[in-house]
């Protein structure tokens, strides 16, 4: 299935929301490549970074998330949002909300672009390369 599929199924009133977020995620993060992948037995978008996933969007049955690994690991992007996005449940690596009154576009186009520059892939090279010298050393 593809991203336009994907949006296309689901609830009418929601696929504007879920458009301008996807084109959000692409515009200001071009590190990522979208597809719909299933993370948690749901079927998503998921952008991936050369293979590892960083963000997801989802529209589940009585909301939509937006998960976003940067802030999971991140304590101050994650508590910057969480003032700037006051009616949404923000959880530790995810966003849900029901309209975009709760998530607005401009913020989506925010978080994206400070979490653009945090490069997964190098931090999770950066923790292996230490836990192996880590083993090597003991």
């Amino acid at each position: 299935m593809t991203v336009t599929e994907y949006i296309d199924q689901q609830n009418p009133a929601r696929q504007p929301l879920l458009t301008g977020m996807h084109e959000s995620i692409l515009k200001n993060d071009t590190s990522v490549v979208a597809a719909v992948g299933k993370m948690m037995g749901k079927d998503m978008i998921l952008y991936t970074d050369r293979g590892f996933f960083k963000y997801g969007l989802a529209s589940i049955k009585d909301y939509m998330s937006l998960h976003c690994l940067p802030i999971y690991m991140n304590p101050p992007l994650h508590a910057k949002y969480q003032a700037l996005l006051p009616a949404a449940n923000l959880q530790k690596g995810c966003i849900n909300f029901k309209t975009e009154a709760e998530m607005p576009i401009g913020i989506t186009s925010q978080l994206i672009t400070d979490c653009a520059p945090i490069d997964l892939v190098a931090i999770r090279q950066k923790y292996l390369s230490d836990k192996k010298k880590s083993k090597v050393s003991k």
